[in-house]
């Protein structure tokens, strides 16, 4: 037998047997091998009769007295009953629909049975236990008592720590185990792709021994221990690709951009607050690195107000101060545009261009009233010229005509990592196409460090996890449907001492809004949304429509109230986000177009309708448009759900505004596909490794860490063969 002998050629595995296991995906022994237990039942202690208890589950080893079938009262099931006995008490044992266990149990027969003990009138019984003969030895003519389990015929389905795996119809649990079992001695056949030093280096067993455990172990410790190689291995493959991302971006050539002491001292000075301590390291790990000549690649990570874009702007002003040009990449247009008016207030000096598709702006007002066109090819002017010292865009930035001077310094929103065929785009639109210029990405989505090392693996970390002094924490409260006028009330009053006020919709319209065919309509907001849109006729979810029409017509006539969503067009969006942002609306009804980034400090009161059907890191982020200034703001929670589910996540989010303990809470709860859906594509499946792996995750990066791929060619070999099956999947 071989790693890829076909299952077919198994003891004892026929057609029917070998298509339920295709059906697994199981087609050779390898697999087998790979196809792991879910969890396991600790059945290892074996307990006499007269020592049992009620609801024990355990194990006992005795001899059958008694086994016969019968029908149940009313003749629909077949009962096996049976006596056992360990010499000591005896103990009733029962299955039912099972009478196949009568012809392979006989009286006399020395069994194992795991399972749960159960007191009632019949008084101490097992129902429906797992049961193993014992195979034993001759008794030995000197002892005839002392017989033992045949040497290699140890127990697979009792009285021991039991494998569960998954199964399809027709598969149980013993067949797996006994095909497992029969191909485990194969395991030796397969290639120990980590080095024998790096073995040792962060202690782990060698991979046939953690698969002979994971399947079959001796006890809890040395399945601890195969648990931590299984680990390891996908936390270091993870590990091992993104410092192959890392070296290779580290061995392009940037340029090194002096630290601008006097400059940088002058804007902080001049600055209306305080920076907080996390936002002067952050500052610095940056300014350090686009000192040299190797290309920044840092992730800056910061919660939701936190003040990642003065930071930005500092590295901003140390670029342009020393000659380059600065390009700040947005997903949006509306984040776009409010960056350039942030960077416009911050370096009032700077000579700052804005290019989207929908409009130009400049810090010249001299083609202010030309034609968009004659705007868009003066501003390309500037930048292939080197006048424009910032260009802030969306990613129009990388279309063909669009092309810089100087290029130092990319900052990249919202997107979190700039893949390598982005940068060489950058770099042969830069100017200076034999180096690269730095690059800096934000994210105001809290990520667990844990999670964002295994993530982001090859980028450096900056984290601000600091709130500005001052700032007052949002107070957040789930809102019941009897409350629901009083909210109204509250809301009346924060506009009429001239607050504004967020209203969100998980849905843009239902289907009593507007006759359509829903399932070809589409959702407009972020794809994070625990929404499912394309088929809603029946839905009670609010609608960004119906809530405007109520909320304008019946509820705050006497207001201004507007709506937003992602289907309109962009003209009329920014209109929309210009009015309300210079005061014109009262209350805006929104989609979670505004979920990222939107800025108006005068805002007190987000209102969230259908608060179940939003993560809590998104729940997270419409909080953070509001509680920009010194006012006191608020989160109310709407939900019609009954579900204690949701409860206990808007109770939990209710308690704290930490972006971080909120991201760790929704990561434990649902786990990273849900939470960070496309952000973490690329990184397989992780059957072992959990994001509670703290420890693990950063051996794994401290060791891939500086790896010489030329020395380990084999690790280069398995990354790039781990790839390819990635991708495929």
């Amino acid at each position: 037998m071989h790693l890829d002998t076909p299952v077919i050629h198994l003891n004892k595995v026929g057609e029917a047997l070998n298509k339920r296991l295709l059906r697994l995906g199981i087609k050779t022994a390898r697999d087998l091998l790979f196809h792991f237990p879910f969890r396991y039942e600790d059945f290892s202690q074996v307990a006499g009769i007269s020592q049992l208890q009620d609801g024990q589950e355990t194990t006992i080893e005795g001899t059958i007295e008694l086994i016969a079938n019968k029908r149940s009262p009313r003749k629909r099931t077949m009962i096996t009953e049976a006596v056992v006995t360990d010499g000591h008490a005896q103990m009733r044992v029962v299955w039912f629909g099972q009478p196949f266990i009568a012809k392979s149990l006989h009286v006399g027969d020395r069994v194992f049975l795991s399972g749960k003990v159960k007191d009632d009138m019949f008084g101490l019984q097992m129902v429906g236990p797992s049961y193993e003969k014992i195979k034993e030895t001759p008794p030995h003519p000197s002892n005839s008592a002392g017989r033992l389990p045949l040497a290699g015929e140890e127990p697979l389905h009792t009285a021991r720590i039991v494998p569960m795996y998954p199964l399809t119809m027709g598969l149980t649990q013993k067949q797996l185990r006994m095909l497992i079992k029969q191909v485990l001695p194969v395991a030796k056949e397969l290639e120990e792709w980590l080095p024998e030093d790096i073995q040792d280096r962060v202690n782990v067993m060698p991979l046939h021994e953690a698969l002979a455990h994971i399947h079959f172990p001796e006890d809890m410790d040395s399945l601890r221990h195969a648990e931590r190689r299984l680990k390891f291995d996908e936390l270091f493959l993870l590990q091992l690709r993104a410092e192959m991302i890392r070296q290779e971006v580290k061995r392009e050539t940037a340029f090194d951009i002096p630290f601008a002491e006097e400059a940088i001292k002058t804007f902080v000075d001049g600055l209306s607050f305080t920076l907080t301590k996390a936002q002067k390291i952050a500052a610095w790990e940056i300014l350090k690195d686009i000192e040299k000549t190797e290309p920044m690649n840092r992730l800056l990570e910061g919660d939701v107000g936190s003040g990642k874009t003065v930071v930005a702007a500092m590295a901003t002003l140390d670029a342009i101060h020393a000659g380059f040009q600065v390009a700040i990449m947005a997903p949006t247009e509306i984040l776009a545009k409010q960056h350039f008016a942030s960077f416009q207030k911050l370096l009032p000096d700077a000579k700052i261009l804005l290019i989207t598709s929908g409009e130009i702006g400049n810090w010249k007002l001299d083609i202010g009233e030309s034609s968009k066109k004659k705007r868009r090819d003066t501003a390309l002017t500037y930048m292939k010229g080197g006048e424009a010292q910032v260009v802030i865009g969306t990613h129009a930035l990388l279309t063909d005509d669009v092309l810089f001077n100087n290029l130092g310094l990319v900052v990249v929103d919202e997107q979190h990592r700039f893949g390598v065929e982005q940068r060489k785009t950058i770099r042969a639109k830069s100017g200076t196409p034999d180096t690269m210029p730095h690059f800096l990405s934000m994210t105001a989505t809290p990520i667990p460090r844990s999670f964002a090392l295994t993530l982001y693996g090859d980028l450096d970390l900056s984290i601000i996890n600091e709130m500005p002094v001052g700032r007052k924490p949002v107070e957040t409260k789930r809102i019941e449907p009897n409350k629901r006028e009083q909210a109204y009330g509250f809301i009346r009053e924060q506009v009429k001492g001239g607050r504004q006020v967020f209203v969100i919709c998980p849905l843009i319209e239902d289907a009593s809004d507007k006759k359509q065919d829903t399932n070809n309509f589409k959702f407009s907001g972020n794809t994070d949304a625990l929404v499912q849109i394309s088929n809603f006729k029946n839905s009670d979810r609010k609608s960004v429509i119906a809530e405007y029409e109520k909320l304008s017509q019946d509820i705050f006539p006497d207001l201004r109230v507007a709506y937003i969503h992602g289907k309109m067009k962009p003209a009329e969006k920014d209109e929309t986000m210009k009015k309300f942002a210079h005061g014109d609306i009262d209350i805006l009804v929104s989609t979670s177009v505004v979920e990222v980034g939107v800025n108006i400090p005068n805002a007190s009161v987000m209102m969230i309708e259908g608060a179940e059907h939003f993560g809590l890191a998104q729940l997270h982020q419409f909080r953070g448009r509001v509680g920009r200034s010194e006012y006191q703001s608020y989160c109310f929670l709407f939900t019609d759900s009954d579900s204690w589910r949701v409860a206990e996540r808007l109770k939990f989010f209710s308690s704290t505004t930490d972006g971080f303990k909120v991201a760790e809470y929704d990561l434990e709860m649902r786990g990273p596909g849900e939470v960070y859906g496309k952000m973490q594509s690329g990184m397989g499946e992780l059957k072992f490794a959990t994001m509670q792996d703290g420890e693990l995750i950063k051996l794994a990066r401290d060791v891939a860490r500086g790896i010489d791929f030329e020395k380990y060619t084999s690790l280069k070999e398995k990354v790039e063969e781990w790839e390819r099956r990635v991708h495929l999947e």
